[in-house]
């Protein structure tokens, strides 16, 4: 078994390959929808979480951090669904929310303009300039939104273990080129990188309830977590008491450390 994430551009077939791959599989197909409805709560409406994953950000400030918010529990929400495997994600920049991953096959999908005028128009109640229009700001604000929180361009290939072209090939064929891989080592899911994806989805957890309990709401720190013993690091000023309450607080924690960098900043 996998886990398999699909990064592609709107209407460029990623829903498609995702649900024949889950089909053939028997893996679960994960979305946005499906995320933005495990991750809300009462402090993050799914419309807001869903906002997040769509809209590019903006120049640093407040709003930024409410982004921060919303991306620590669409991480947590992600890893928590795929850390047992099977499972297929397509949406923005899956393999990057789960970076670090010990088993992900990374895909990326493109097509010919032509496939996607023809797809959006299915869809969409749009004339040919419009949905042309449609599919080129959606792009744009995918590659905004990976360059800003993580410095990479969207459509690099080195970011991908696989990058299929569906101009020649159909769905079909490009859903069994990726089952034929998963069966290799790089991909297996052994006894050891399942404890990883559980630390990976452990970590992802501490950071979220971090980001929403008021007492350390304000801080964005970098969070790891090896065998349940979750590593802490940021600027914490005089909240260091609040972090190790909040984290150890966390299921499956089984130690702690914390590391504040303000002294550093400061010096």
């Amino acid at each position: 078994m996998a886990i398999i994430t699909i990064s592609r551009g709107t209407f460029s077939g990623g829903k498609m390959l995702a649900e024949c791959l889950g089909q053939r599989l028997g893996y679960r197909c994960i979305d946005r929808d499906v995320l933005a409805e495990k991750a809300a709560t009462p402090r993050a409406s799914q419309r807001d979480i869903r906002a997040a994953l769509d809209e590019p950000p903006v120049i640093p400030g407040r709003f930024n951090h409410k982004r921060y918010l919303y991306l620590a529990l669409i991480q947590a929400a992600l890893a928590e669904e795929v850390c047992g495997g099977k499972a297929v994600y397509h949406g923005l920049a899956g393999h990057l929310l789960l970076k670090g991953a010990p088993v992900l096959l990374r895909l990326r999908i493109v097509a010919p303009l032509e496939f996607r005028i023809k797809r959006a128009q299915e869809r969409l109640n749009l004339t040919r300039d419009e949905v042309i229009t449609h599919i080129a700001r959606m792009d744009q604000d995918r590659r905004r939104w990976t360059q800003f929180l993580y410095g990479v361009d969207w459509g690099d290939p080195a970011l991908y273990d696989l990058v299929i072209n569906l101009e020649r090939i159909t769905i079909d064929q490009a859903c069994s080129l990726v089952i034929s891989m998963i069966d290799r080592p790089e991909f297996e899911f052994s006894r050891d990188r399942e404890n990883s994806m559980k630390d990976l989805a452990l970590a992802a957890r501490v950071r979220a309830e971090l980001a929403l309990n008021p007492f350390t709401s304000n801080l964005e720190v970098d969070v790891e977590a090896s065998g349940g013993v979750v590593s802490i690091r940021g600027s914490l000023f005089e909240q260091v008491e609040a972090v190790k309450r909040v984290a150890g607080a966390v299921p499956r924690v089984v130690g702690l450390t914390v590391e504040d960098l303000a002294p550093l900043v400061n010096a």
